[in-house]
């Protein structure tokens, strides 16, 4: 009897812990999606032109250019994390993100200053690229530290499945101001209550994170190496840093595509209502939150490599046909199949994906050497994906042309899987058996 009322207390405080920490990752990519989705919107705003297709591309553009500034956030920030420790540089990455938040929410449009209207979009983009390149690591090595044994996966898939968290409440919000709001109302001012609202939960998060405690593994540690040693570890391990990054490439580019792309490509290519490409990209959240920390549960198991081999594979035979399939025959049914798909692959990888990322890193670098190959494989794959698909569509004429580029990132984490278990398998068998 009081041996289970010791357990019930212990996941009480992990759920507890999981939260608070997880918080920070809702407002990252609440935002992120609410960029993706009112693309069009922030186009006509901040990025006027005579061609449609010249706007948006600008848009995602600038989308992108957020995620080059990852892989900095990710050797600053990464490195200050695994210096200072957990705990406070995670409050330093939460500081840098609302700050970006808070000003795109609430910069005038181009009509109204200018230049300066996508020049400060830009800089809000780039501040929050550069907070979520070590953002992601610091809150994926918390979880693993601070998970129990055998059952490191299943907690570290939280990371991920907090994001899908955000991207329901986004997509809710979405569809009830396209219930509430016209077209002209939406363009016009619209498409920036949602922003508001990430700046009202702010205090809320901050709250949240200042009573994270740190974690066990990193105060036991007998040196924490300085910001300088953590640089020269980065530089002798780039063959990892680079193998993960391959290995996070099907994340990035699927959770891009399924997500943030998702409803513009509903809307603009697939000629679906506003209200259905929201509605699937919400079932599409709910579906990631259930896949992920299956995901994780099944890698703790069985294992990381079959999982990461099976899902990768799956996804280079099947992206293309799939999405080739749903553009001769659009539809909301064959829409949300489609990405149903799609996100059943992307839940059970990354769910084995995260963990296997924090096992690989050495530990001394590891918040810094996972937020570095995260970043990259962000910056290089998943950022660019809302225009990358956008430019295959338009110089192929192929509406499925998204699938080549998911299947060709499948395609780069399925070599790296096969390099780093063969590189470190004793090792990774080692943490994974914690």
């Amino acid at each position: 009897m009081q041996q289970s009322a010791a357990i019930a207390s212990d996941r009480g405080r992990a759920s507890a812990t999981v939260l608070r920490v997880t918080a920070g990752n809702f407002l990252e990519q609440f935002d992120f999606f609410l960029f993706g989705f009112y693309a069009t919107q922030i186009a006509a705003v901040f990025f006027p032109s005579s061609s449609e297709f010249a706007s948006l591309m600008m848009t995602f553009a600038v989308f992108g250019a957020g995620f080059l500034m990852r892989p900095i956030g990710a050797i600053v920030l990464g490195a200050y994390i695994d210096d200072v420790g957990r705990r406070k540089g995670l409050i330093v990455t939460l500081s840098l993100m609302a700050v970006g938040t808070i000003l795109i929410a609430f910069v005038p449009g181009y009509a109204s200053i200018g230049l300066a209207a996508p020049a400060l979009v830009l800089l809000g983009r780039l501040l929050q690229g550069f907070s979520a390149g070590a953002e992601l690591g610091g809150v994926s090595v918390y979880l693993a530290e601070m998970a129990t044994p055998g059952r490191k996966g299943f907690y570290t898939s939280w990371q991920s499945a907090s994001q899908q968290v955000a991207i329901v409440v986004a997509a809710t919000l979405g569809f009830a101001l396209n219930q509430w709001l016209s077209k002209s109302m939406i363009a016009e001012w619209g498409w920036r209550v949602p922003f508001f609202v990430g700046c009202l939960i702010v205090p809320f998060i901050f709250a949240l994170r200042r009573n994270l405690t740190e974690t066990r593994a990193f105060e036991q540690r007998q040196h924490r190496a300085n910001v300088r040693e953590v640089f020269r570890t980065l530089a002798r391990h780039w063959a990892i840093v680079l193998a993960g990054m391959m290995l996070v490439a099907m994340t990035t580019t699927s959770f891009y595509l399924i997500t943030v792309y998702a409803p513009t490509f509903g809307k603009t290519v697939l000629h679906l209502s506003t209200a259905d490409s929201l509605l699937v990209t919400l079932c599409i959240g709910v579906s990631n939150f259930i896949w992920l920390p299956i995901g994780g549960a099944l890698s703790d198991r069985f294992g990381r490599r079959p999982l990461l081999i099976g899902m990768s594979v799956l996804a280079v035979l099947t992206a293309y046909p799939v999405l080739s399939w749903l553009a001769h025959a659009p539809s909301f049914t064959s829409m949300l199949g489609v990405l149903l798909w799609l996100s059943f692959m992307y839940g059970v990888y990354n769910g084995a994906m995260v963990v296997a990322l924090t096992e690989i890193m050495p530990a001394e670098v590891r918040v810094a050497g996972f937020s570095l190959a995260y970043s990259l494989a962000t910056a290089v794959f998943g950022g660019f994906t809302p225009a990358i698909s956008t430019a295959l569509i338009q110089w192929t004429g192929d509406k499925a042309a998204p699938g080549y580029w998911l299947s060709f990132a499948a395609a780069c984490a399925c070599c790296a899987t096969f390099v780093l278990y063969r590189r470190v398998p004793t090792a990774l068998g080692a943490v994974q058996s914690q």
